[in-house]
């Protein structure tokens, strides 16, 4: 008895009655769609430029007139700008400055607005950018020490903030 081999080609299996096209017709196919697609942008491309050409033709004297007038008004803004720029000013002002000697408190003022040698002094420190804290160490004092005179030298100053009552020293010639 003779066995059967089993098949070796395994044919795809068919879907439809409609016979697919050989690989040939197809790239034929395609071929023909680019050549027809470059033919007709070709085309394109021709119509727009002898439309362009005819509108510059036709139309020569207004774009003319156009770009000479555009050229014009470019000419005329540079030169209203050049011709009416105003050369620059340069001022010159005396300002009465103190001479350079070393830094002397206003004692008049110091009187005038009841501030003690250590209220005096803290204002001093505060300018420099010192905390509550960090000058109480300095001092050998206690913060809430600090705490009063920073408050009665703001009152004295008029001052509600550090930042304020430094400006309004550094006014009076109070710290330097």
């Amino acid at each position: 008895m003779a066995s059967r081999t089993p098949a070796r080609y395994h044919h795809r299996p068919v879907t439809s009655d409609v016979p697919t096209p050989p690989r040939a017709s197809r790239r034929r196919a395609l071929g023909e769609i680019v050549v027809y697609g470059l033919a007709g942008g070709l085309l394109v491309v021709a119509l727009r430029l002898t439309e362009y050409r005819f509108l510059v033709v036709e139309h020569s004297v207004e774009i003319y007139g156009g770009l000479v007038g555009a050229l014009f008004a470019g000419l005329g803004i540079w030169l209203g700008v050049t011709l009416t720029r105003k050369p620059p000013v340069v001022v010159v002002r005396e300002v009465a400055v103190p001479a350079a000697g070393p830094f002397a408190v206003n004692q008049a003022r110091v009187d005038e607005l009841g501030i003690t040698p250590r209220e005096l002094e803290i204002l001093g420190l505060i300018a420099s950018g010192l905390s509550n804290r960090e000058i109480a160490d300095k001092l050998f004092v206690s913060e809430n020490t600090i705490k009063t005179h920073s408050s009665r030298l703001f009152d004295k100053l008029g001052a509600r903030r550090r930042t304020q009552a430094v400006q309004l020293g550094k006014a009076s010639w109070l710290i330097p």
